[in-house]
């Protein structure tokens, strides 16, 4: 299939079944990696900013109080660089995908992911619908 082929997806929103009968165009998907490059690219440069405080601020407190609230200050920034350190991978796989033509597949139904929550969240993998189904399953077994 050519650039914008038709290719019958559905879409369950608030109980309408709502046709999305576009693949991304090639158009598309340079923008979706250009974000996702970028996007990277700032999460990289915060990190070394990061990484370059952390060394620097190796400071003695006298006060107990203020030593543990700079302990508190440097987990909180760790824990941040560790969830951006993930998405950075979330992001190299979206790239991927990009590459290897499956961005904007639903890994769970095969459906094609709607380009509103692509934009929402381009390292998305799965349907709108699957992620509701997922996240209704996981309250239901939490009870």
């Amino acid at each position: 299939m050519g650039e914008g082929a038709y290719t019958p997806a559905f879409l369950f929103v608030f109980g309408l079944e709502v046709i999305m009968t576009k693949k991304l165009t090639k158009t598309k998907l340079k923008e979706f990696e250009k974000e996702l490059i970028d996007w990277k690219e700032s999460l990289l440069s915060e990190a070394q900013s990061s990484i370059e405080d952390l060394a620097q601020t190796q400071e003695n407190h006298a006060d107990i109080s203020d030593q543990a609230s700079a302990e508190t200050d440097r987990n909180f920034s760790l824990r941040i660089r560790d969830r951006e350190r993930k998405l950075i991978v979330k992001i190299n796989e979206a790239l991927e995908r990009i590459k290897d033509a499956s961005f904007g597949v639903c890994e769970l139904c095969g459906e094609l992911i709607g380009e509103k929550r692509l934009k929402a969240r381009p390292v998305t993998t799965q349907c709108i619908e699957c992620k509701t189904e997922m996240e209704e399953q996981e309250r239901r077994e939490a009870i």
